[in-house]
């Protein structure tokens, strides 16, 4: 993940057209039917949680990036004692594993906080780019289960097992993030050469049998992931720039570089580095049947779904898509963090609903193991809307038009009932007298509700939809905040 600091204007920020590093065309759906079935199950969550954590949050830094030589103001070095002394910052951030003791961990507490905001499923960082295991890998020490780290006495110390213990005890699917980049790994940066980028710092084709030593060493520790950790739903694999590539497109990535031709943010080579998906996630679901993969940014058939990354497609998407979107701060913890008001949390979710997407929600500890409160404080405000709005959300899908004005439309899954869910203004708090809806013509017998509020509304069909009336007690007292939806239960 980058890093990424949210402001009051991220919702519009959020819209914005380009296609980014993590958002690939050319969707291919699986074979499998044990997938596809899982995945339909999926896109019925529509709202799930996503934690980075690690020993780089005592530095209140973005996760990772730092250690990479590559020139971004987002990950520049300012920690440590010789942060323009690239090695010297190298060691002392690894030297982190050193100090990190998390004795505020609270699993219990999130997946409560989750479960009540109507979350349905979490990604964990088992793994980041640094190659620091949240987990008890046998095939590395750099890890928080070492006898070097402090927090390996606690008897919590596998922090991977207590969060996906703590959040299926709430009903919630686990999903592991794993990195396929390993920057501590000697298989991957080796010692005897210096780091380039984020690549891997050698020729695979030259060193195969090094390259090889690498895809075991990725093999097993996922493999890991898959057999002790109990049923696990997704496996949400970053780092796309590990994958098999044509000798045609790294000829072409040196071709560009050699004529000054811009490659966009990746500012790096293009390497084969063919880590064999295919045969990996063949082995996962032998012992994860129907498992979700998430090959971000590989275009074929290991990328399940797509995951924009901090942004929100313009329009509805004909395949499962996933905006993975920070709550408040950055991926990784930062002092101070400020999250999304409830009304810019909900009007983003509604948004990405009614475009056939889910919603992946980062918070990210901090290094005491704790929330900021800010994050329980959103979610709770999150909860009570669900609380009311839950059906039009949860197991539906797009239908055509997504939107009408500051309209939003979802569909029941199988069912031709709709929801017009209104997005009122900043400072809107009260229900207006009348609510045109464009787009959506109820049937002449339909029965038109307002969500969390007893009997039926009146309703006068007009030329391109209806005209709902709305009762002088319901305009005064709305049955929620920041959001109102209409159910439509035949639409024409």
């Amino acid at each position: 993940m980058r890093t990424g600091i949210v402001v009051l204007s991220l919702l519009v920020a959020l819209q914005a057209s380009a296609q980014l590093e993590h958002e690939v065309t050319g969707y291919v759906w699986p074979a499998d039917q044990k997938v596809l079935q899982k995945l339909d199950e999926w896109q019925d969550l529509k709202f799930g949680l996503l934690m980075h954590w690690g020993a780089y949050s005592q530095w209140g830094i973005v996760e990772s990036w730092s250690i990479c030589p590559e020139d971004y103001g987002w990950c520049e070095r300012k920690k440590g004692s010789a942060p323009n002394d690239y090695f010297t910052y190298k060691k002392e951030y690894e030297n982190l594993k050193l100090s990190f003791n998390p004795v505020g961990f609270e699993p219990e507490r999130w997946a409560e906080a989750a479960a009540r905001a109507g979350m349905k499923y979490v990604v964990f960082t088992t793994k980041h780019h640094d190659g620091f295991c949240m987990f008890d890998s046998q095939y590395t020490d750099y890890k928080i289960t070492d006898p070097a780290c402090p927090f390996h006495v606690n008897p919590r110390a596998n922090v991977t097992k207590e969060i996906f213990n703590a959040f299926r005890a709430k009903g919630l699917w686990a999903g592991a993030y794993f990195s396929k980049p390993d920057w501590h790994s000697e298989f991957y940066w080796d010692p005897y050469f210096p780091p380039l980028d984020r690549n891997v710092n050698y020729d695979p084709e030259l060193y195969p049998e090094k390259w090889e030593q690498f895809v075991q060493f990725t093999h097993n520790q996922i493999m890991e992931l898959m057999s002790d950790y109990g049923k696990i739903d997704i496996l949400w694999l970053d780092g796309g720039w590990v994958s098999r590539k044509s000798a045609e497109q790294v000829k072409n990535s040196y071709t560009h570089r050699s004529e000054g031709v811009s490659s966009g943010f990746l500012k790096n080579r293009t390497v084969n580095q063919d880590i064999r998906m295919d045969e990996l996630a063949a082995k996962a679901r032998e012992k994860q049947p129907g498992l979700i993969v998430v090959d971000r940014a590989v275009e074929g058939p290991n990328q399940n779904y797509l995951t924009p990354e901090n942004t929100v497609p313009q329009t509805m998407l004909p395949y499962p898509w996933e905006s993975c979107i920070i709550a408040g701060g950055g991926w990784s913890w930062v002092p101070d963090a400020r999250f999304m008001t409830p009304r810019q949390a909900i009007h983003l979710l509604v948004d990405i609903v009614a475009k056939g997407g889910n919603l992946l929600y980062n918070i990210a500890p901090g290094p005491d193991g704790k929330w900021p409160e800010g994050a329980f404080t959103l979610l709770e405000a999150m909860g009570k809307w669900i609380d009311v709005n839950g059906e039009a959300i949860y197991a539906t899908r797009a239908t055509a038009p997504y939107k009408s004005e500051n309209i939003c439309f979802t569909r029941q899954k199988n069912s031709t009932t709709t929801y017009a869910i209104y997005l009122p203004a900043e400072g809107e708090g009260r229900l207006p007298a009348e609510i045109i809806i464009d787009g959506k013509t109820p049937a002449p017998n339909a029965r038109l509700q307002l969500l969390g509020a007893p009997g039926n509304l009146k309703w006068v069909k007009t030329a391109s939809g209806c005209k709902v009336l709305i009762p002088k007690n319901l305009q005064d007292n709305p049955p929620c905040r920041e959001a109102w939806t209409i159910r439509i239960s035949a639409v024409i």
